[in-house]
């Protein structure tokens, strides 16, 4: 198969879809890897290192596009990209179509097959693909959210830690799947006041044994987020729903009670965001305020440390994209219900239940 990478153009998105050790898996299973020139640039991965792994580097995206069956990136196409795209292509990335319609009806007009990363699923039901990002976003989530809680950076001017004699920020962490746990593991290693909120309390139950008395859980009825928000210096939102759009949590209402200089992170943007107030932002302009709170709703978080971000992503889609290279997407999803669950775009229709449901447009099985 030929497999395409093309460089990602999203504002500041560094990372790329396969890194050169992952062109090499591909190359020595016979099949052809066409990169983009300059595709591997932002971690600091020249063509020539492409070209060492066995990759063929092409001049631009449309070549790469018009080359290649199978295209592997990162983020969403964007609008130009989503123009290249033809019923042939199976198109592999993340795509987060749930508050995208736009994306949507534009990849249901290439009549290309395409397979969303943070839709695969495991044997387990988690989410193989997006779990790799998930650990990236909540760990940034604690580091970016103490640096806006600074007062150089419109802030309250509190230290997430405290110092003796003076208390800790306090950590409200809406969601205890793998983002918030990852959250919760840096703020407890800031020495922050942390407290998990989750609907799940079986989930409740294992966070409080694995974080023993490190943290706080408490179940995440609507009275209890109001009084977290209404006291705490950082939320950070975490929750997801697989393929859906995110729930609003936090209404503007409860934004008011909030102290002036908080700050919240909004790590659900990708699927609409949490918050009420939210609206996504880029690392150029990652903060906005609104009712005096500070949110950071960056739609692709992970960029920001992209070398790390690109080889823990590669990590866990190369078995994926070595398959669809082997047997086909057909063949492929066939074989692995898993992989098949990533489907969420085909022959012009969604395809995949929580999807069409949150865009509202008809679902074919």
């Amino acid at each position: 198969m030929r497999v395409g990478v093309p460089k990602e153009i999203k504002n500041h998105e560094y990372r790329v879809g396969l890194t050169p050790a992952s062109v090499a898996e591909l190359t020595a299973a016979g099949h052809e890897v066409l990169v983009e020139a300059l595709a591997g640039n932002g971690i600091d991965f020249s063509d020539r290192d492409y070209m060492d792994a066995g990759a063929r580097i092409l001049p631009n995206a449309a070549e790469v596009f018009a080359a290649a069956e199978m295209i592997v990136k990162v983020k969403e196409p964007q609008p130009s990209e989503i123009a290249m795209l033809r019923p042939h292509h199976t198109l592999f990335t993340y795509l987060h179509l749930a508050p995208d319609p736009a994306q949507a009806k534009g990849l249901m007009a290439s009549g290309a097959t395409c397979i969303a990363y943070e839709t695969v699923t495991s044997k387990s039901g988690a989410l193989p693909l997006l779990k790799p990002m998930s650990e990236v976003a909540g760990r940034m989530s604690v580091q970016v959210g103490a640096h806006y809680l600074e007062k150089e950076q419109g802030g309250r001017g509190v230290l997430l830690g405290g110092v003796p004699g003076v208390a800790p920020a306090r950590v409200a962490i809406l969601g205890g799947g793998i983002s918030g746990v990852n959250a919760a593991q840096m703020a407890v290693g800031m020495r922050a006041d942390v407290t998990i909120y989750d609907i799940n309390n079986d989930r409740l139950a294992e966070l409080d044994m694995f974080f023993s008395s490190q943290i706080k859980t408490q179940y995440a009825s609507r009275a209890a987020i109001a009084a977290a928000v209404e006291r705490a210096h950082l939320v950070i939102g975490a929750v997801l729903v697989p393929g859906a759009a995110a729930p609003k949590l936090v209404t503007r209402e409860m934004l008011k009670t909030m102290k002036r200089g908080s700050v919240l992170v909004d790590i659900a943007i990708d699927q609409g965001g949490c918050f009420e107030t939210s609206r996504p932002t880029t690392h150029d302009d990652p903060v906005f305020v609104e009712e005096g709170v500070i949110h950071y709703c960056v739609a692709n978080m992970p960029g920001a440390v992209a070398r790390t971000s690109a080889f823990a992503l590669n990590n866990a889609t190369l078995p994926f994209v070595v398959r669809l290279a082997n047997l086909g997407a057909a063949g492929a999803m066939a074989a692995d219900p898993h992989l098949a669950a990533g489907l969420n775009v085909m022959g012009g229709q969604i395809r995949h239940k929580a999807v069409a449901e949150a865009l509202d447009l008809p679902f074919v099985a």
